[in-house]
């Protein structure tokens, strides 16, 4: 299978066979269902979309209520669509868990996936910490109250406006990122976990897709 929904649990550290501490990232991916099959010849494209995260039906608008009626399952909070499914060994209500991921850990071999996520807000950041300014070296001089300051913003004859895209204060965190080539350390397809080696973008209890 290609890819999963989960939730990250939060971080931890194993211990591998060499002795070294490792620090890990545990996600509990799935169980999701499949609650829609895209085809080539009704949508364009072939996909599967997939559904987690138990949700009161009250929560649900009707449409979705409707949605997941047709698929025999109860409604769910994030659905997610994957291009690589093979949509002939599929059918609607089919549950999808760790063990389909097709990862092979076994003795001397080693595993990897990509993770997908919201990243942390940060709220409104300079632009030292957005952007990685350095700030005055040389505090010197009477410098009390621009260490942290960004500096010109462009000349004020020509062309009298600031150039799009120039690096700024503003809203920092909160976007979509994608962490490629995680190791995996341990799967325990029993609680639906699986361990991946580092971190992983979003806090505590955020949703992330993850993709073999």
């Amino acid at each position: 299978m290609p890819g999963i929904i989960g939730k990250k649990i939060g971080m931890t550290s194993v211990f591998s066979a060499d002795g070294k501490n490792l620090p890990c990232t545990v996600i509990e991916a799935g169980p999701c269902v499949v609650t829609q099959i895209r085809t080539v010849e009704k949508d364009g494209y072939a996909a599967v979309q997939l559904a987690y995260d138990d949700i009161k039906e009250k929560h649900a608008s009707k449409p979705l209520k409707g949605h997941f009626e047709k698929a025999g399952t109860t409604p769910k909070r994030k659905l997610v669509e994957f291009k690589d499914f093979d949509t002939t060994k599929l059918k609607l209500g089919d549950t999808i868990t760790v063990a389909d991921l097709d990862l092979d850990l076994s003795e001397g071999k080693i595993d990897w996936v990509d993770v997908t996520g919201i990243s942390k807000g940060k709220g409104f950041q300079g632009v030292v910490k957005r952007h990685g300014f350095s700030g005055v070296g040389d505090r010197s001089h009477g410098q009390h109250n621009r260490l942290r300051h960004p500096g010109s913003l462009g000349a004020s004859s020509w062309p009298s406006r600031v150039f799009k895209g120039m690096k700024m204060a503003g809203r920092m965190g909160g976007d979509r990122v994608k962490v490629l080539n995680l190791q995996v350390i341990k799967i325990i397809p029993e609680n639906n976990l699986i361990l991946v080696k580092g971190s992983v973008p979003g806090a505590k209890g955020s949703y992330v897709i993850v993709e073999d």
